[in-house]
């Protein structure tokens, strides 16, 4: 068992705590938290080892969790890395790109592991159909959230758009050509509603709508290829794909057929993949357990971290 601590005991680093006290992969030593008030309470309810300082966390463990707000996400991870500590780090990696390529730097001369927590790719619905995603031509992602206060310290392209930019650039694989965006700060001071086009140079394109000021929740993609059209609902944990073959000699009767203009027909055929309910934070957690015990390299490493924080502020300095 790898010995962890957590940085930060806000609402979701008590998440964290929970997960890794529960987890077979971690030894959890404790935490730290900068409010002396928060750390005692969260002590004294759930019995977890409150630290007085990073420095002191960090000294007493292998794994350092850093569940911190954004713009702390640098010195914390820097601190561990140069105590040779590999790091979990939530999303964004950084507040700016230069202190993520900094971060990228440390760990490759400190001879440690990181890896940033985008939890949607361990999200079951996409986990089911990411292997069926190849060469998407076009992609739509809807992320809307309620109005929450938490996270309102970034724009909502680094709150919740860039869960959907990462997974773009894990399943199209040409780099960016050009990105047109738009925002608007409605309650906060950054944007809290933005819509971003991202064209690829293999003629992909994107178009991404976040918004943190909406009635309803909504969190799906939509990715369209040859032959195929896939859709993953991030929400409900629910994943379809829509695919059109070649019309067999002898079609049921109740196949669906479509003949474009040309003659050509093809038979279309619906498959909703199983999906099996897990705790993506938790398989994200023991996932990068089993890439420290074998050195392999984490699935999103802290260079993949870094392109999605790249594009994400692409789109902001659209604004």
């Amino acid at each position: 068992m790898l010995k962890v601590g957590v940085l930060g005991a806000g609402h979701l680093g008590k998440i964290h705590l929970r997960l890794l006290q529960q987890s077979d992969k971690y030894n959890l030593i404790g935490f730290f938290d900068p409010s002396k008030e928060n750390a005692a309470s969260v002590a004294e309810e759930f019995g977890y080892t409150a630290f007085d300082s990073v420095e002191a966390l960090i000294d007493a463990v292998e794994v350092v969790d850093i569940v911190t707000p954004t713009l702390s996400h640098f010195d914390c991870a820097k601190s561990a890395i140069e105590k040779g500590r590999h790091i979990f780090i939530e999303k964004p990696i950084t507040k700016t790109v230069l202190e993520a390529e900094a971060l990228k730097t440390l760990a490759s001369q400190f001879h440690v592991l990181g890896q940033v927590g985008h939890v949607e790719r361990f999200n079951p619905a996409f986990t089911a159909v990411k292997d069926q995603i190849e060469n998407p031509m076009f992609i739509e992602c809807h992320r809307l959230a309620e109005f929450n206060p938490r996270g309102t310290d970034v724009p909502v392209v680094l709150d919740l758009m860039i869960h959907d930019i990462d997974i773009i650039l894990s399943v199209v694989k040409s780099t960016v050509k050009s990105v047109h965006a738009s925002g608007v700060a409605v309650i906060s001071e950054t944007p809290d509603i933005a819509n971003a086009r991202i064209e690829f140079e293999n003629g992909c394109v994107a178009n991404l709508t976040a918004s943190r000021i909406s009635m309803k929740n909504m969190r799906k993609s939509r990715f369209f290829q040859k032959d195929a059209y896939i859709s993953v609902n991030f929400l409900s944990k629910e994943s379809e794909v829509v695919r059109m073959k070649d019309v067999p000699a002898n079609p049921d009767e109740f196949a669906m057929i479509l003949q474009n203009a040309e003659g050509v027909k093809k038979q279309i055929y619906f498959e909703n993949p199983e999906v099996e309910n897990n705790n993506a934070i938790l398989d994200e957690l023991e996932s990068f357990a089993g890439s420290i015990k074998s050195n392999t390299s984490p699935v999103v490493s802290l260079r993949q971290g870094t392109e999605a924080l790249k594009v994400a502020q692409m789109i902001i300095d659209c604004f």
